[in-house]
């Protein structure tokens, strides 16, 4: 176990146990934002994307919503 993860554990245990749900949350939270971040070959492949995105097809297809 890295000394990081450890020094976390050992907050963790002087913590009352009623705070444990909002670590939970933190943890969660964390790990959410990390998989939001689009990943590099989404954001190249935009600009090829887009020119079938464009489309008048496409505009029709989608006007309704």
């Amino acid at each position: 176990m890295t000394r990081v993860k450890e020094e976390i554990i050992s907050e963790l245990n002087d913590l009352p146990p009623r705070t444990y749900g909002e670590v939970l949350d933190f943890i969660r939270f964390l790990k959410s934002r990390r998989r939001k971040v689009a990943p590099d070959t989404a954001l190249a492949s935009e600009p090829a994307l887009r020119k079938d995105w464009l489309r008048p097809e496409e505009e029709e297809a989608w006007s309704n919503l």
